[in-house]
């Protein structure tokens, strides 16, 4: 499932990204000062398609989003590794006071409560700020990828006569869409689009198989959530 971080990412860039296109093609409609020739006509959309994109799948899918996504998760796993550390090491003292608890005096009871009490609290805040610097170069990675993706998104829009592209990233009610079919998703195509402008190679770690997208910060180790594949079905039913 889409964070909220994310989605304001994907819906804050991809704006920005249309937005300047649309701004380049009413400045190449204007003349050069001087210039006697007429203005070039702004680009206009005369295609009446409809079609479905999953901006946040694609973002992972690409070669360029693949690659720097596996680096940020290996850059993470020492962190992983220590929060996980530390997670075994109050569940231990949790499961020495359950199975002792009862045999120890007072003052090394409440001793051994307050060592759980403590470790668990700088676990909290460790996690909380990996979390934060997770979430924080993931998005400085996404900003890297949307304007450019929106790009292409909006080029291959116009070269194959669409009208409107609707993104799924998000499942319904929570998104706009109802419901859709694959044959509109054009997720992959653009996908292909992007790679094919951008020349990263695809990363050698996982050659041509399905992106996979950084989980949350969890001291459990470094598990990966794959980003929810284009379907048939309801869009309000998991994918």
């Amino acid at each position: 499932m889409t964070s909220k971080f994310t989605r304001i990412i994907l819906a804050t860039a991809f704006a920005i990204s249309v937005a300047a296109l649309a701004q380049t093609g009413s400045a190449a409609a204007k003349p050069a000062a001087g210039s006697s020739a007429p203005p070039a006509p702004a680009a206009t959309t005369t295609g009446t398609k409809v079609g479905t994109i999953n901006l946040e799948q694609a973002i992972f899918a690409t070669n360029e989003g693949r690659r720097d996504f596996e680096a940020l998760s290996k850059k993470f796993e020492p962190k992983q590794n220590e929060l996980k550390g530390l997670n075994d090491e109050i569940d231990g003292l949790k499961k020495q006071l359950n199975t002792q608890g009862d045999k120890l005096n007072d003052d090394a009871r409440a001793t051994l409560v307050k060592q759980i009490e403590s470790k668990q609290k700088s676990l909290d805040r460790s996690m909380q700020d990996a979390r934060e610097d997770f979430q924080n170069q993931q998005g400085e990675i996404m900003q890297r990828i949307v304007p450019k993706l929106g790009q292409v998104l909006v080029k291959y829009a116009g070269e194959n006569g669409f009208s409107v592209i609707l993104d799924t990233s998000q499942t319904w009610p929570q998104g706009p869409v109802v419901w859709w079919g694959e044959s509109v998703d054009v997720t992959k195509p653009v996908v292909d689009a992007y790679n094919a402008q951008s020349n990263v190679p695809a990363p050698a770690s996982t050659g041509a198989g399905p992106a996979v997208k950084p989980g949350p910060m969890k001291p459990a180790g470094t598990a990966t959530n794959k980003p929810a594949a284009t379907s048939t079905k309801p869009a309000d039913q998991p994918k």
